[in-house]
């Protein structure tokens, strides 16, 4: 019941916080102007993330999750948001965006947040030792990445971050993991409120704030969830983000192929080929939810099946990331490089 009740309170702030924040936006200047690489036609109010981090601050305090991870996890989440806030103003530099995001992982991880080992079949484990450190900085600094690059149409990022934070608050709570659980809760009543303002078409952005905010908690979230994992579950946080993942590899792949950086933005995102394949905006918001609901169902057959069960289901998503690549590279010839440099024996 306290579940419930943390949605609905962190969903009536989001709401009512929105449209304040929305005016803070035009009054300070944090608006998306349009150019050829946004798909909007109008000036918008961007920072909508500060009505999703308010309300669950505000929801943090009501309920007071008990954790030693709570305030490593806060003071991370304040350092995100606000790079994002001051991004949303005057566009940083990917440079200062990722120390930031270094600096909040690494945060969390010196508070106790860390993946340290798998356990493998037949009763042997890897130990990540030295290593787990920078293996889960590495990890969260990219999820919140992850969801930060594929925020390109209305309702995108808060969708798929709801539909992933669905995921990990049940696999949480079958876990009996209850501070995983809450959080996560209020984490979706948050992007549902915000949802109201934000699904096509969108009255306001949620900006850098908002889509590194909800990186960096989902990515702390799923190392707080499934650490110290089996080699099979380890798939499952995985399997949550597979959308955001995914988009995130073939952008970085796209970016070495063709000799740019890593932060150079173009319209060849997931998002992007659906709408050249004859996609309305709607369509193609509701699809890439298809596809994240499907990857986070693969995600609990893999936390619930036998070793059998597991390895038929991996097999099956590689088979819809087979098919995800071939569907966007039939959209561009830009892509025909990526996929023989992926598939070099094809």
């Amino acid at each position: 019941m306290n579940f419930i009740i943390a949605v609905i309170i962190t969903f009536s702030l989001t709401v009512f916080l929105t449209p304040l924040v929305k005016r803070l936006a035009y009054k300070i200047g944090a608006t998306d102007l349009p150019n050829k690489r946004k798909i909007h036609a109008e000036l918008m109010p961007r920072l909508g993330g500060l009505a999703i981090f308010i309300s669950f601050i505000v929801g943090v305090i009501i309920f007071n999750p008990d954790s030693r991870f709570e305030w490593p996890i806060i003071i991370g989440a304040i350092l995100v948001t606000g790079i994002g806030i001051i991004d949303d103003k005057y566009q940083l530099s990917a440079r200062y965006k990722f120390i930031v995001q270094t600096i909040a992982a690494l945060i969390v991880v010196l508070g106790g947040v860390e993946m340290t080992y798998i356990n493998l079949p037949f009763g042997y484990m890897l130990d990540f030792g030295q290593l787990s450190i920078p293996i889960t900085v590495i990890w969260i600094v990219g999820i919140t990445n992850a969801i930060n690059l594929i925020d390109g149409l209305d309702g995108l990022a808060a969708g798929v971050s709801t539909i992933a934070l669905i995921t990990i608050a049940g696999l949480a709570l079958a876990l009996g993991d209850i501070f995983v659980a809450l959080v996560s809760f209020l984490l979706i009543g948050s992007t549902l409120g915000f949802l109201v303002f934000n699904f096509y078409p969108a009255k306001i952005f949620m900006g850098d704030t908002g889509a590194l905010f909800l990186g960096y908690m989902i990515g702390v979230l799923s190392v707080l969830g499934f650490k110290n994992a089996t080699l099979f579950s380890l798939i499952v946080p995985i399997a949550i983000l597979g959308v955001p993942i995914l988009d995130t590899f073939f952008a970085i792949v796209r970016r070495v192929v063709h000799k740019k950086p890593l932060y150079a933005p173009d319209k060849m995102h997931l998002h992007h080929c659906l709408l050249n394949l004859g996609f309305g905006h709607r369509q193609t918001v509701i699809l890439i939810y298809s596809m994240s609901a499907l990857f986070s169902v693969a995600a609990i057959i893999f936390n619930q099946s036998t070793m059998w069960g597991s390895t038929i289901t991996f097999f099956l998503m590689i088979l819809l990331i087979e098919l995800v690549v071939e569907l966007t590279g039939l959209v561009s010839s830009n892509y025909r490089p990526i996929l023989n440099f992926i598939y070099r024996k094809k």
